[in-house]
């Protein structure tokens, strides 16, 4: 670990929040991961190892009728996309999991739009 990089100390520091925060909540997290063009979304059960819901701006059904699909408008619509498939699958309460980003524009747009289709976090 002495010659561990700034990036890998910040991944391993997130990661063990991220157990932390799902084991003491014992619910489910959203995680969330931003690239320069998608935005995709997943709630996973940690304890079974599956994903329960997932949406991405790569499915078509989301592509439809966006300019971008790296603003935030396209995060929005996966963030309603991800509560609706969430709700259906039995998931009412999240720990939310945005990695190492900050809790700012995509990201943010994403959980405010999840929180208004229903989740709780």
């Amino acid at each position: 670990m002495a010659n561990a990089t700034a990036k890998q100390r910040r991944t391993w520091r997130v990661r063990k929040v991220v157990k932390k925060g799902t084991e003491k909540n014992e619910r489910p997290r959203l995680s969330v991961h931003r690239s320069g063009q998608h935005i995709y979304a997943q709630v996973i059960d940690d304890a079974k190892g599956v994903t329960l819901a997932a949406a991405s701006t790569t499915e078509a059904d989301v592509k439809k009728g966006m300019k971008s699909t790296s603003n935030k408008d396209a995060a929005t619509a996966v963030g309603k996309l991800v509560a609706e498939r969430a709700k259906k699958a039995g998931v009412e309460k999240v720990a939310f999991d945005r990695g190492s980003r900050a809790y700012h524009g995509r990201i943010k747009a994403l959980a405010d739009a999840a929180r208004e289709a229903g989740l709780s976090f």
